[in-house]
């Protein structure tokens, strides 16, 4: 989870400069009788003077950012001023941020509504929803933040696959994109959804290799199993099928079922 600190003109009390109090550590007094030592001590003792370090401060566009994410997500509370400077003790306000989060709609334990309210638990007030090449938890997902002061980021994480270019013995590798949209969604929806219907049919087509190789490795499951644990119309993906691989008593557990065969690149791993 990250924290996103709104502006301010000047260093509040949680922003003062970091001292390096190097020589707070006592050193035994040189002896007398080797002036040498003594000597060295001393240079010693003034390499280890106080370094006072200031923050970078903002760029103007950066301030300009975080009072825009403060006002979206907290709306009338504002960013300390230039004119409040003077009041050390008045710390920034801070808005928790989730941008990365599944629900029941891929590979996550919760629906929207109840993810919704379980970041109001622990105090978000801004959750993008990420799900696996599917945008249709956002709509639960935004009705049910109007309970709460939290807001919707709608999103969705995309399955791609990186070819690297005129180097034939290079293996694909499986990339994640994590897009995000204004309150409104995309601005062509249903294009979007055709391309994601794409990614989502593949996803299939991978659960299959996975049970392929599952079967060759003598644990031999069923695609429909793996679609129940899922859910409907929910593409399977690696969790579903590790989860699976607990109810035949395969593995003992989903970490055991990752570690052992569907890590990337592990015995049952399919792209």
């Amino acid at each position: 989870m990250g924290q996103v600190p709104p502006p301010t003109g000047a260093c509040t009390e949680d922003e003062e400069d970091v001292v390096v109090a190097a020589d707070a550590i006592a050193t035994p007094a040189p002896d007398a009788g080797d002036p040498e030592l003594a000597v060295q001590q001393r240079k010693g003792k003034r390499k280890k003077k106080k370094r006072r370090r200031r923050r970078k401060r903002p760029t103007e566009q950066e301030v300009a950012a975080r009072r825009s994410v403060l006002r979206w997500a907290c709306p009338g509370r504002e960013a300390v001023g230039d004119h409040e400077a003077g009041d050390v003790g008045r710390r920034r306000p801070r808005v928790a941020v989730e941008l990365h989060a599944h629900s029941a709609f891929s590979d996550g334990s919760l629906s929207p509504a109840d993810l919704v309210e379980r970041a109001h638990r622990n105090g978000v007030k801004v959750l993008a929803l990420t799900d696996h090449d599917t945008m249709a938890g956002v709509p639960e997902a935004v009705e049910a933040a109007k309970q709460y002061p939290i807001r919707i980021i709608p999103g969705v994480e995309i399955s791609a696959v990186h070819s690297p270019s005129g180097d034939e013995m290079s293996a694909e590798e499986p990339v994640h994109i994590l897009a995000y949209y204004g309150a409104w969604g995309p601005a062509k929806p249903q294009e979007l959804e055709r391309f994601l219907a794409i990614i989502r049919d593949g996803r299939y087509a991978r659960a299959k290799q996975m049970l392929q190789k599952l079967k060759d490795l003598g644990m031999p499951m069923k695609l429909e199993d793996v679609c129940k644990i899922a859910g409907n119309g929910v593409a399977p993906g690696r969790l579903h099928v590790a989860r699976a691989m607990v109810d035949a008593g395969y593995v003992e557990n989903l970490r055991q079922a990752f570690s052992r065969y569907l890590f990337d690149g592990g015995p049952a791993y399919a792209t």
